[in-house]
């Protein structure tokens, strides 16, 4: 690994105590990433893995649907990081308007982090430029109404924030101070359109969502953005048509060695570490995504073959399986109006579904009774369990 020079500590003092911040260099690394036969090799598995995913399209016959439910457990997965006890079926409870399982401030963060995903996005395809502009917008959402959304939703800090222990003095890492970070983050938008070089989107996403974590230029949900800049990167580059590749299952299942190949970064300047690291979960979540869209294509033809066995009583019941790939948790009057079919006609086909096995009760009680589309739940929901 060269020798680089990844940025320098400054000298803050304030009335309380002195400690140090740190103020990262401008991206690219100087000197360049060393590129061995190793990281060469692994940038073209990720690479051509984000190129399969890119072509789930062709995988399933509504591509929409796996969109609608992938983003969701992203969702889930990026706010369990910063502590939120949340569950996928927690999420699509409170968008059916039923009571969640968990405190619903919990929920409302990870439905405030779809918004965010949607509202970048919808920007993006506008014409709308990657921007911190556009990121404050994104942060406005993210923490809109949330713990967290009294500390400037939407701007920029204008005081001292820190990583780990009870004040800056014993913290982990600081980041830099206020009167640094306009520099730093001017530096980072204009690193992001291109400027001084040319980067290929895979490692510019990875470079910037480090020093985005480096300058942390928000008071909270700096982790959330972070996570989702990777993928506006990959949209507004091209290399994704639909935001399908998200990292936070790989980081909330290598946490420790996440944060660490972070701290070696500031400290030793080593981006090789770390490319090797992203690279890895790159090709592996674009695997695992691609993989669930085909046990996802075959479950799905497999219920509806078992469906159409019914014969003529099959029609209602093949409009709400349809539904149900849209909205996995749902109740008999959401089936009603989504569907404009007879309550008791959406009850009886509910209850046919669940006798076949497709469908299961989910409250145990007589009344405001929610029925799960449990395989494709299951399937959807694997390393959505909250951290302890």
């Amino acid at each position: 690994m060269p020798t680089r020079t990844t940025g320098q500590e400054v000298t803050v003092a304030t009335a309380g105590e002195s400690f140090r911040a740190f103020v990262p260099a401008p991206l690219p690394p100087e000197p360049d990433l060393v590129w061995d036969h190793e990281l060469r090799h692994l940038a073209e598995q990720a690479a051509m893995a984000v190129g399969r995913l890119d072509g789930i399209s062709a995988l399933l016959p509504h591509p929409d649907i796996f969109l609608y439910a992938y983003v969701r457990k992203e969702a889930v997965v990026s706010s369990q990081i910063e502590g939120t006890q949340s569950s996928l079926s927690d999420l699509l409870m409170y968008e059916l308007e039923a009571a969640p399982g968990v405190p619903v401030d919990d929920v409302q963060e990870v439905s405030n982090y779809v918004a965010a995903l949607d509202h970048g996005l919808k920007r993006l395809r506008e014409g709308f430029p990657l921007s911190l502009r556009l990121i404050k917008e994104i942060h406005a959402i993210l923490m809109s109404g949330v713990r967290g959304g009294t500390k400037e939703p939407g701007e920029f800090r204008r005081s001292q924030n820190w990583i780990g222990g009870s004040r800056p003095g014993t913290a982990r890492f600081v980041p830099p101070p206020p009167d640094e970070l306009m520099n730093c983050l001017g530096a980072l938008e204009k690193f992001m359109h291109d400027d001084p070089v040319t980067t290929p989107a895979l490692i510019k996403a990875a470079l910037v969502h480090v020093q985005f974590e480096t300058i942390h230029p928000f008071l909270d949900g700096n982790g959330r953005l972070g996570r989702l800049l990777i993928t506006f990167l990959l949209c507004a580059e091209g290399v994704l048509n639909e935001p399908l590749l998200y990292l936070s299952l790989y980081f909330k299942e290598h946490r420790s060695e996440y944060y660490d190949h972070l701290q070696s970064v500031r400290r030793s300047g080593d981006w090789e570490g770390w490319m090797r690291f992203f690279l890895h979960g790159v090709k592996q979540t674009a695997e695992q995504a691609v993989a669930s869209a085909r046990r996802l294509r075959t479950l799905f033809a497999t219920d509806l073959e078992r469906i159409t066995g019914l014969g003529r009583a099959s029609g209602n019941i093949i409009r709400i399986h349809q539904q149900l790939q849209l909205q996995p948790v749902t109740s008999v009057n959401a089936i009603a109006t989504k569907l404009d079919m007879a309550v008791n006609t959406a009850r009886s086909a509910l209850t046919q579904m669940q006798t076949l096995g497709i469908v299961r009760e989910i409250t145990g009680g007589k009344y405001g009774r929610l029925y799960a589309y449990d395989a494709y739940l299951s399937i959807l929901s694997e390393g959505t369990e909250p951290l302890r």
